[in-house]
């Protein structure tokens, strides 16, 4: 098992960063956990991401489990209705 954590914004403009990120971990791992809880900012490039590593992950018979939503990820995750899409546990935020 793996675990990164990726914080600031999950952008357009760090997208391409983020997915090499993401995926070359993922390659390395039968089980990655993926830290949310430092996202200030998520825009559909950075959820584009997100999904793309969850369906590589089910492709390649891994694990993908994503920890720690910030409010931002929850956002939305509520406002796209995403939550059964990545079937992880999510805490709201009060």
């Amino acid at each position: 098992m793996t675990r990164i954590a990726l914080d600031g914004e999950m952008t357009i403009y760090r997208a391409a960063d983020l997915k090499v990120t993401v995926l070359e971990a993922l390659r390395k791992t039968r089980v990655l956990d993926i830290d949310l809880s430092g996202v200030t900012e998520l825009d559909t490039a950075g959820l584009q991401v997100l999904m793309l590593a969850k369906q590589t992950a089910a492709a390649e018979q891994r694990e993908l489990r994503l920890l720690g939503h910030s409010p931002a990820v929850v956002d939305i995750f509520e406002m796209l209705d995403l939550v059964a899409f990545f079937g992880d546990a999510v805490l709201i935020h009060a």
